[in-house]
């Protein structure tokens, strides 16, 4: 009985790990979001005195700024989140996150302080985007090491669904306001799905302090315990002395979907509108669809690699990012509302699904508890920052390099990722089946620590 009574606690420990980490995510990535539907239709016009396409560029500037911040997050959050657990770290990017979003709304704009508007905007984003850097890979070990081996993959996804719920939430929220007069929208309609963020980030806080911590943390202190007399080295020294080849592949190999993400969310849209003559509304309507089919896309994809191996299917969405970004671009720039839904699809529910769908999981295999979270954190943030924080400002730039509407350099630019992406995820061993280790094994970054622990599942 008493064996029972803790099957169903761990039971209900875990779903309630994985909607505290889906919600959590959704919501800390509505602010997130936000900010990137933001840059492209209200920052250029907002913060920026400038020539409508440099200010577009500039808008698309800072939010490549957020992005440069997430990697001094992942390193701040990874580090306590070894060290000290994995929830409270969780706790303090929400607050972050909250803090920097209502913010936003309620900064006077460039024609009220001149100057002072893009900076404050500026700084605010860094602020986002260092919370953020701890959020991905914290909420992702939330539910991951609450899941056994056969699930880690699905639990592991739970978390890249959140982003797409968070867009759908920050498409909904800003699509009445978007429908306003413009001046009306620009002067404080699009103020006020900011100004939510407070209201939003409450709920998140009252679902994470509902969970345990991991098994996964819990053993790996115990384990640590038992030779206290072991020297600790700092979580970041470790990743590159014991783990350079992991980090370089986990990095390389989440560069396609990741440069996917933002290239379907930001430039994507923004393209629509300019090139193909859609309707501001209309596309934000059409990307809303398309997010809600991205939400059942990634777990689904997820749990075919909990069953085929996390390679197989990473690879087959990094060829299928080769061969269908150039008809993406033919399809939105034709102007018909129904191509720019099958563009939309095939970027996120499909290519980045893909791709995205096993990426938790098979980052997070790469590293032992001790480690994880540092490790999760630093590559996939590098990974950001390399590819999803300056695809809109290098694509945008690309194309006004041309004739301000042929997609072919970025299209190149994109097949490119998708052949570095495709030759790391090769070089990687596949690990969906693997039995993950508590600690680091021993001598690893010149450590005397204790042996490896295998996790029991």
């Amino acid at each position: 009985m008493a064996e029972m009574a803790d099957d169903q606690t761990a039971s209900r420990m875990r779903r309630r790990a994985l909607w505290s980490s889906y919600l959590g995510s959704a919501i800390e990535y509505y602010d997130f979001l936000l900010y990137g539907i933001a840059a492209a239709l209200v920052f250029p016009k907002v913060f920026f005195a400038l020539d409508p396409k440099v200010a577009v560029l500039a808008s698309f500037a800072t939010l490549a700024v957020g992005y440069v911040a997430r990697p001094l997050g992942a390193i701040f959050f990874g580090h306590y989140g070894d060290r000290i657990g994995r929830k409270k770290m969780l706790m303090m990017t929400l607050y972050l996150m909250g803090a920097a979003s209502f913010l936003m709304g309620a900064l006077p704009s460039h024609a009220q302080v001149g100057i002072a508007a893009p900076i404050a905007l500026i700084l605010l984003r860094l602020v986002q985007g260092f919370a953020v850097g701890g959020e991905w890979a914290g909420a992702t070990l939330l539910s991951m090491e609450h899941a056994g081996k056969k699930s880690r993959g699905f639990a592991a996804s739970i978390v890249g669904s959140g982003a797409p719920t968070g867009a759908v939430m920050a498409t909904v929220v800003l699509m009445p306001f978007a429908a306003m007069d413009e001046s009306a929208f620009l002067s404080w309609g699009w103020r006020v799905p900011f100004l939510l963020s407070a209201l939003l980030v409450a709920l998140a806080v009252y679902l994470r302090r509902s969970v345990e911590e991991t098994p996964d943390f819990v053993a790996m202190q115990q384990a640590q315990a038992r030779d206290a007399a072991a020297p600790r080295p700092i979580p970041l020294f470790v990743i590159f002395r014991a783990y350079p080849r992991a980090l370089v592949n986990g990095v390389l190999g989440s560069l396609a979907c990741l440069a996917m993400t933002t290239l379907a969310a930001t430039f994507l849209i923004n393209y629509a509108i300019s090139v193909g003559s859609h309707d501001r509304s209309q596309a934000l309507g059409t990307l809303t669809i398309v997010n809600i089919i991205h939400i059942f896309a990634i777990p689904a994809f997820a749990i075919l690699s909990d069953r085929v191996g996390r390679r197989p299917v990473m690879l087959f969405g990094a060829i299928a990012g080769m061969v269908l970004i150039f008809p993406i671009f033919w399809l939105v720039r034709s102007g018909d509302g129904w191509a720019l839904f099958l563009a939309l699809v095939l970027a996120n529910p499909v290519v980045h699904a893909m791709m995205g769908g096993p990426l938790s999981a098979w980052l997070g295999e790469k590293f032992a508890a001790d480690i994880r979270y540092s490790g999760m954190a630093v590559t996939f943030q590098l990974g950001s920052t390399l590819a999803a924080g300056f695809t809109p400002l290098l694509a945008t730039w690309l194309l006004m390099r041309g004739n301000g509407t042929d997609p072919t350099a970025v299209g190149v630019f994109y097949i490119t990722l998708c052949v570095i992406s495709a030759l790391a995820i090769l070089r990687a061993p596949e690990s969906f089946r693997k039995t993950l280790d508590l600690t680091t094994p021993p001598g690893a970054a010149g450590s005397r620590g204790p042996a490896a622990q295998p996790v029991a599942d």
